[in-house]
């Protein structure tokens, strides 16, 4: 199957084997794709919803389950780690491991009450994205658990700009991507005044 993808900054390209995971046979457009998967993400959201309350939500099963709900109607390997390098994050045979770290770390952290939630949330992400665990959806995934993590600390769910679409190539998804580069420079405060945007 051919799909016409098209090339949105930021983002992680799918190769072909992971196109080849592409459950539903009737898309050919990246339009198509984006409603398949959205509608896919909006049942995740609603499960995530009822879920976080009940769940550790710093535990690996917890993260691939969630990955697993946004995407599973839309691709195979939705909920299992990339066996393949990207253009980001670490070396794949080092995701699980690299997870693991930082589950414990960020469950350290509220522990020991260390930073404040919003901090800890945002810093929760934008570590999450560059593990950058499964071979896509990666930014979605991290935002909706960043989003549940600061809820489970007592805050507001972050906006992210506003509930903009954040996988269209405009002017908000280049600032969500420059306060990332940000964050992976040491430097949270963009990546944070986003979230609240």
């Amino acid at each position: 199957m051919v799909i016409a993808l098209v090339h949105v900054a930021g983002q992680t390209p799918l190769d072909p084997d992971d196109l080849a995971g592409l459950i539903p046979q009737h898309i050919t457009t990246q339009a198509q794709l984006n409603e398949w998967e959205q509608v896919n993400i909006v049942t995740g959201q609603r499960w995530a919803m009822r879920a976080y309350k009940k769940r550790e939500l710093l535990d690996e099963k917890f993260v691939r389950d969630l990955h697993r709900r946004m995407f599973g109607e839309t691709w195979a390997w939705a909920g299992s780690y990339r066996n393949s390098d990207k253009n980001i994050g670490v070396p794949s045979q080092h995701v699980s491991t690299r997870l693991h770290q930082l589950v414990q770390n960020v469950q350290y952290q509220i522990e020991n009450e260390a930073v404040q939630p919003d901090e800890l949330a945002i810093k929760f992400h934008r570590d999450l994205v560059w593990i950058h665990p499964f071979p896509n959806g990666n930014g979605r995934h991290a935002r909706l658990l960043a989003d549940l993590l600061v809820m489970r600390l007592g805050a507001k769910r972050f906006s992210w700009g506003a509930a903009a679409d954040l996988m269209a190539n405009d002017p908000v998804r280049m600032n969500y991507i420059a306060a990332l580069r940000s964050a992976d420079q040491g430097d949270f405060a963009p990546l944070l005044q986003f979230a609240r945007s």
